[in-house]
């Protein structure tokens, strides 16, 4: 497949925001069908929402969170929570994203988001292990 520069530069931001691990699992786990996926979300999401340069990474990975909070993905915001870290968010920065999804879609929501948040950061080294 000829690839467009949309999926080239998509391909390169996602890699710099998931990291190169990250993405390769993701590529290599997926089938044919499952690649049509891969394609669509590498070109369409990564190569035109986070290519755009009004706002930066860290905000935009910030404002993923949220959005993927209030949704109720709690295993997306774990992802995107590294990601936020790969791109210079502070802990308590992501904190008070999840701080204002409590407030605004409310402690279920908030719950799940905080637990997700917290396990990916406790994983990535940005929390100090509890004895």
């Amino acid at each position: 497949m000829d690839r467009t520069d949309t999926y080239r530069h998509g391909l390169a931001a996602r890699r710099a925001v998931l990291g190169d691990a990250y993405v390769d699992r993701n590529l290599a786990a997926a089938d044919d069908f499952m690649m049509t996926f891969q394609d669509l979300v590498t070109e369409q999401a990564w190569g035109r929402a986070w290519t755009g340069t009004a706002i930066d990474r860290k905000t935009k990975c910030l404002l993923s969170l949220g959005i993927l909070a209030a949704l109720g993905r709690s295993e997306e915001v774990s992802i995107y929570t590294r990601g936020a870290l790969n791109c210079g968010a502070t802990v308590d920065e992501i904190r008070e994203v999840m701080v204002h999804v409590t407030a605004y879609c409310g402690s279920p929501a908030g719950r799940q988001a905080f637990l997700a948040a917290h396990a990916a950061l406790l994983d990535a080294g940005a929390l100090p292990q509890r004895d």
